[in-house]
């Protein structure tokens, strides 16, 4: 009798071993030749950008430099001791976006500033960003550098805010605004609709930034159209109900796409960019919708 309960709990352990071993679920998505990914680069955009096309001396309009051209390197991989990490110069506008798309799943990385700005944001917080569910052609959205998705922002004292990225839609949890302020995200309050010609931004419900110069930790977990912007372990935004609008109206779910990290005028470094298919909203977050 003891040597067969010895043999159940051995094949109990051995069963159970998989589903606790995380770590085998995750794909990582960073190599030092950028395998996973393709890139898009659009403009060096000036501080009088108005969302039109550039023009040159001439008047006549500049083309955007395109897909796969990045011959200045704006994104680059640094072989480091503990793994490699994603370089973002951040010199043109643009994108590193993955080749293939996804759906309901967790994506986890680790961001950290660089020192360089550059024209138009010289003089304002350095920005970057993470866009999901992106689908159809790069430069759809006002800097004619992005997919249409949804934005998980990147920037300096917002990470975590929310933009709509061309004619997406969104409903989030979040306070109202009033006159000048912002709709600011909370997770006690009734969700909103976000789209574009309305409300199209929202702040995150608090700064949980790492000091500049430290790595924070970055989680995006979707699932059938709901999203969680996560920060250092703490969820900034609750999102629900992802679409687009067509032209002529009509609004469509929009519940998968590729991902893709920004290049917006300021330097940036991401590292430990991993991502798992996901059966289900986490346990521990299911109350929050």
């Amino acid at each position: 009798m003891k040597r067969l309960l010895l043999l159940i709990t051995l094949l109990s352990s051995l069963i159970l071993l998989p589903s606790l071993n995380q770590s085998d679920e995750w794909e990582l998505l960073l190599d030092k030749n950028l395998t996973k990914w393709e890139n898009y680069l659009s403009y060096r955009h000036k501080s009088d950008y108005n969302g039109k096309i550039p023009k040159d001396a001439s008047g006549n309009p500049i083309q955007p430099i395109g897909y796969n051209k990045d011959e200045t390197k704006v994104f680059s991989v640094l072989n480091e001791a503990n793994g490699p990490v994603l370089k973002v110069s951040g010199e043109i506008y643009g994108c590193l976006f993955t080749k293939k798309s996804y759906e309901n799943y967790h994506l986890k990385l680790q961001v950290k500033w660089g020192e360089k700005k550059y024209e138009p944001r010289q003089n304002k917080l350095r920005d970057s960003g993470i866009l999901y569910h992106s689908n159809g052609e790069a430069g759809a959205e006002y800097f004619r550098s992005w997919m249409l998705s949804q934005e998980f922002q990147i920037m300096e004292g917002h990470t975590g805010d929310f933009w709509c990225q061309a004619n997406s839609a969104i409903d989030i949890r979040s306070f109202p605004s009033e006159g000048m302020m912002n709709n600011i995200a909370d997770e006690k309050q009734p969700f909103a609709t976000f789209k574009k010609g309305s409300d199209f931004y929202c702040m995150r419900s608090g700064n949980y930034e790492s000091p500049n110069g430290e790595w924070t930790t970055l989680e995006l977990i979707c699932y059938k159209g709901k999203s969680l912007h996560i920060v250092n372990g703490k969820v900034v935004m609750i999102l629900k109900n992802s679409r687009f609008i067509t032209p002529e109206g009509k609004e469509v779910p929009m519940t998968s796409g590729k991902i893709q990290l920004q290049s917006e005028a300021a330097e940036v470094f991401f590292r430990d960019i991993r991502i798992k298919p996901i059966a289900a909203m986490p346990k521990a977050y299911e109350k929050l919708f």
